[in-house]
């Protein structure tokens, strides 16, 4: 399943702007890295007020079965994280795209979010990596 509002890399991060807010974004792990890592026990986030340019570290999820690095889709200041994914990391299984959302960040440049699959591309790539 993938979020038709959200766009994605090829590390499986989804990125979707906030509602009504001008350059905030939610990002999180896609459904797929999620099925992929199976249960998944434990979530690091940064801190608010963290600079982190696009590409770098900006969390860890790990499941029974491995640790992964989670990167930050485009460059720009935490403004939120949610602390229910560190407390209960089985919410990111239960609802990737909405309660397992990871982090909210005010974008350096909104506009690099068209630099990013959409849904469709983001589709398409899963498609092609199954094979």
């Amino acid at each position: 399943m993938v979020d038709p509002l959200a766009h994605y890399l090829k590390t499986h991060e989804w990125v979707r702007p906030v509602p009504d807010v001008v350059g905030e974004f939610y990002a999180g792990i896609s459904d797929h890295a999620q099925q992929e890592m199976s249960d998944i026990v434990f979530a690091e986030v940064p801190r608010v007020g963290a600079k982190l340019a696009a590409g770098e570290i900006f969390g860890v999820v790990e499941s029974v079965k491995a640790a992964s690095d989670v990167f930050m889709p485009m460059s720009g200041t935490i403004t939120a994280v949610n602390q229910a994914v560190e407390a209960s990391p089985e919410v990111i299984n239960q609802e990737p795209y909405g309660f397992g959302w990871m982090i909210r960040f005010k974008a350096d440049a909104p506009d690099k979010l068209s630099d990013l699959m959409d849904a469709a591309a983001y589709a398409h790539f899963l498609s092609e990596i199954a094979h």
